[in-house]
């Protein structure tokens, strides 16, 4: 954060949440979105602008900028398991980013994170992981087993298998033809604002077998999904993971 200056408004000593009482948006962090997905980081953006007026008041948020690449981009080195392309990308977004202002960094797509360690120790700004901060709200309800949905190398990959491991919660993907299926909806359906009534049912059945296989709450680890799904036509409770991102920038953003 930067000094107050003579222009901004005084302080009141007795009140522990400022600025989070006056809306001062020069008190609190600058947000750096990279995105990748146009549905993924609307959502993310949207979020963090209509919660941030529900905690500071009317048309109130923090500063947010946001940077894209051309997804096919990042859609090619996905496909070919390029993940040091899937940083350079990431890593491109974040040096304009950090020179606009921003002083730290959310990516609302989850598979890119597969990425995030050849990322972290080379970037100008520091990243809130979005497997970590799923993890987090996972554990603040006390969910002990997680279905996991979205991409392909997401379900297949390190990023939540880790990620929840390291926090002690064991997790459950769909079986092998299940996630090409998926893998295919995202990218040909969903990344694409495309929702149908198939693919809401399909979803909604796959996320009843987790909740057969033992799974308290569903990851849905897709950042389109939830514009797929509402919570009441979900079996079991779900961890949204781009409002989890975004809440959890919007709570940096204004703790610091």
């Amino acid at each position: 954060m930067r000094p107050l200056s003579p222009r901004d408004p005084t302080p009141n000593t007795q009140d522990l949440n400022w600025p989070l009482a006056t809306g001062n948006w020069q008190l609190m962090l600058h947000i750096g979105i990279v995105a990748c997905s146009a549905e993924g980081a609307a959502l993310c953006y949207r979020t963090i602008c209509v919660e941030g007026a529900e905690l500071l008041g009317a048309y109130s948020h923090p500063e947010v900028s946001m940077h894209g690449h051309n997804f096919a981009d990042y859609v090619k080195c996905i496909d070919a398991r390029d993940w040091a392309g899937v940083a350079e990308l990431m890593l491109s977004s974040a040096e304009k980013l950090a020179k606009v202002g921003a002083d730290f960094l959310i990516a609302p797509v989850n598979t890119v994170h597969q990425a995030f360690d050849l990322v972290e120790h080379r970037s100008p700004r520091p990243w809130l992981h979005i497997a970590v901060e799923v993890a987090n709200e996972a554990r603040r309800h006390g969910y002990k087993r997680l279905g996991v949905l979205g991409t392909r190398s997401l379900m297949d990959g390190p990023v939540y298998r880790e990620t929840l491991k390291a926090a002690g919660i064991e997790h459950r993907v769909p079986g092998g033809e299940q996630r090409e299926r998926i893998h295919r909806i995202i990218f040909d359906e969903l990344v694409h604002g495309n929702f149908q009534p198939g693919t809401r049912a399909y979803f909604s059945e796959l996320i009843r077998a987790q909740k057969e296989e033992g799974c308290d709450a569903v990851v849905l680890g897709c950042t389109e999904i939830p514009l797929l799904l509402t919570p009441e036509q979900s079996p079991l409770p779900m961890l949204d993971s781009t409002r989890i991102l975004a809440r959890a920038a919007l709570r940096k953003a204004i703790d610091g």
